[in-house]
C-alpha cells in the first residue's frame, strides 16, 4: 500500500511541475534578417578644420587668491644648475644600553636527568604541587608549574606536557626521552 502511495505522489508532483512551468524563451527557429535600407545610411561631410568658438575673455586672478609658484605667460622657467647635495656628515644619536629580558633569581635546588613526554601536564615525582621550577633542553628553556607528582624511575626527573617536551628538545618526534637541566624555585 505505501509503493502506491509514494508512486502516486511522484506521478502527481511531476504533473503539477510540467503543468507550472512556462514555455521556453525564444522561437524554435531562427529569424529571417532584415534587410536595412538606402535610407538608414545618409553622408556626412566634416571639414578638417575645426570651427571658431566663441570663448569668453580671460580674466586675471587676485593676487591672494594665487598659489604659491604661480606662472602667467610672461613667466621664464629655468633649470637649475646642479641637483640638490647629500649631507656629508651623518648625524649620530647613542641609545642608552637596555636590559633585554628578565634577570632569573637564584634557583633553590637544580638537577639534571631525562625528561619525557606526558599528555597531562608537567610532573615530578620529588617536587611538591604548585612549584615553578625552568627545564632546560637542548633547544631551549621553558618556565612551568608543577602540576601532579611524576616518573618513579630515579633516572626521569621530569615528564613533560608533549608540546613543551618538543619545544625544549630539540630533537625528532620519535624520541621518547631527553636530557634537562631542572631549576627548581
Amino acid at each position: 500500500m505505501r509503493r502506491r502511495l509514494v508512486v502516486a505522489a511522484s506521478a502527481l508532483i511531476a504533473v503539477v511541475a510540467l503543468v507550472g512551468l512556462p514555455d521556453p524563451a525564444g522561437s524554435r527557429t531562427p529569424s529571417r534578417p532584415d534587410d536595412l535600407g538606402a535610407a538608414a545610411f545618409t553622408a556626412l561631410a566634416l571639414s578638417a578644420t575645426p570651427a571658431p568658438q566663441a570663448t569668453a575673455p580671460a580674466t586675471a586672478l587676485d593676487a591672494a587668491v594665487r598659489s604659491a609658484g604661480f606662472l602667467d605667460s610672461g613667466s621664464a622657467l629655468e633649470e637649475a644648475a646642479s641637483g640638490p647635495t647629500a649631507p656629508t656628515v651623518r648625524t649620530s644619536k647613542v641609545a642608552p644600553a637596555q636590559q633585554s629580558g628578565r634577570k632569573w633569581k637564584t634557583p633553590r635546588l637544580t638537577l639534571t636527568g631525562y625528561a619525557t613526554f606526558y599528555d597531562n601536564g608537567t610532573t615530578a615525582m620529588r617536587l611538591p604541587r604548585g612549584t615553578t621550577i625552568v627545564i632546560c633542553g637542548n633547544s631551549g628553556c621553558i618556565e612551568r608549574v608543577v602540576n601532579d607528582y611524576g616518573p618513579i624511575k630515579k633516572i626521569r626527573i621530569v615528564d613533560m606536557y608533549r608540546p613543551d617536551f618538543f619545544k625544549i628538545c630539540g630533537c625528532g618526534w620519535w624520541s621518547g626521552t631527553t636530557m634537562v637541566t631542572v631549576w627548581i624555585y
